[in-house]
C-alpha cells in the first residue's frame, strides 16, 4: 500500500503574503494617497508623519504620528534632524505595525524634513525583522527635484 499524502488545501489566508507600505513624511503621504486612490489592493498602508494636520487629511488607514513630543505635532520643518529625532521616538509603535508582515515597504520624498531624517530610521530598525524573519524589506525614497 503506498503512503498517501494529505489532501486538504492550505488556508487561502495561508496563501495571502502581507505587505505593508510605510509611507514617510509628506512626499511619502502623497505617494500612499496616490496608491490609495488608484484602488492597489494587497497592501495595508501605513503613513507616519510628524505634521498632525497632513495625517488628518491622509486616505491611510493606519496613521503614526511621529515624535509628537519632539515636533508637538508641528511637523519637522524642513530639518532632517528633527524627522529623525521624531522617528527615533516613535520607532516602537511603527514596529508593532510590522508585526506579522511578509513583505515590507518604506516610500519618502527627500525634501529634507520628515522623510529624510526618518526613513532610514524605519529602515534601518526593519531590516533585522525582515517583518517577519523571512519576508523582504526594501525602502523606496525619492530625490525631490530642483527646478532648473
Amino acid at each position: 500500500m503506498k503512503p498517501t499524502m494529505a489532501t486538504t488545501p492550505p488556508s487561502i489566508t495561508l496563501l495571502k503574503p502581507r505587505i505593508a507600505v510605510i509611507s514617510v513624511g509628506g512626499g511619502g503621504g502623497n505617494a500612499v494617497n496616490n496608491m490609495i486612490m488608484q484602488y492597489l489592493e494587497g497592501a495595508e498602508f501605513i503613513l507616519a508623519n510628524t505634521d498632525a494636520q497632513a495625517l488628518s487629511m491622509s486616505k491611510a488607514p493606519r496613521l503614526v504620528q511621529l515624535g509628537p513630543t519632539v515636533t508637538e505635532g508641528l511637523g519637522a520643518g524642513s530639518l532632517a534632524d528633527i524627522g529623525q529625532a521624531a522617528a527615533d521616538e516613535s520607532i516602537d509603535e511603527i514596529m508593532d505595525h510590522l508585526d506579522g508582515m511578509h513583505m515590507c515597504f518604506v516610500t519618502a520624498g527627500m525634501g529634507g524634513g520628515t522623510g529624510t531624517g526618518a526613513a532610514h530610521v524605519i529602515a534601518r530598525a526593519g531590516s533585522p525583522l525582515s517583518c517577519n524573519r523571512n519576508g523582504w524589506f526594501a525602502a523606496l525614497i525619492f530625490e525631490n527635484a530642483e527646478p532648473t
